[in-house]
């Protein structure tokens, strides 16, 4: 964030209707901050932001274990540096087995990478930093990635780390300010 207002203020009940203002609501809580800006900003495109938050979250809890989307994730808001997905994520990767000793692991990969990250792991990392960078996978790093993932896993994996990306982007385009910034 540029240290200015964000670029679209949160939205409150009348911008937001009263199903993405509970959605916000539920948001907020879950996220123990007073306001969840995502959502309050996100919110105020009301269709589409109720689409958004089901495809969303199919991808939260898809095929993929929960620690694979997880490590997924945190690569991609490293990558962009997205502090607001970071700060979100990290909570939820602690929670999923991924303590602070794997996500320095995954933030150091593969510079420094950690001889606690199984070959599943490696792969899920490289291949996250070839699609977030080059927009594609090799053949390598596809062949590599396929002898971990099933088919319904590998169609998943390239969705999900595209849909944080492109979430990371919109983050950073808007502006949205942290839920908690006194935790950055």
């Amino acid at each position: 964030m540029t240290g200015q207002a964000a670029r679209i203020p949160s939205g409150r009940f009348r911008e937001l209707g009263p199903l993405n203002w509970v959605i916000a609501k539920f948001g907020a809580r879950a996220v123990r901050a007073p306001e969840m800006h995502l959502m309050t900003t996100l919110g105020q495109h009301r269709l589409l932001f109720v689409l958004w938050s089901v495809y969303s979250g199919r991808l939260l809890r898809g095929r993929l274990p929960a620690a694979d989307t997880e490590l997924v994730i945190l690569r991609v808001a490293h990558l962009r540096a997205c502090e607001y997905e970071l700060q979100h994520h990290r909570r939820m990767a602690r929670n999923q087995g991924l303590d602070d000793d794997m996500q320095s692991a995954v933030f150091g990969w593969p510079d420094r990478a950690s001889e606690r990250l199984t070959a599943r792991q490696r792969a899920l990392l490289s291949a996250t930093d070839e699609l977030v960078e080059d927009r594609t996978l090799t053949d390598a790093t596809w062949r590599e990635l396929a002898n971990h993932l099933d088919r319904r896993q590998l169609i998943e994996f390239c969705l999900l780390a595209t849909q944080y990306d492109g979430l990371a982007a919109t983050m950073s385009a808007l502006d949205i300010p942290l839920d908690n910034p006194r935790q950055a």
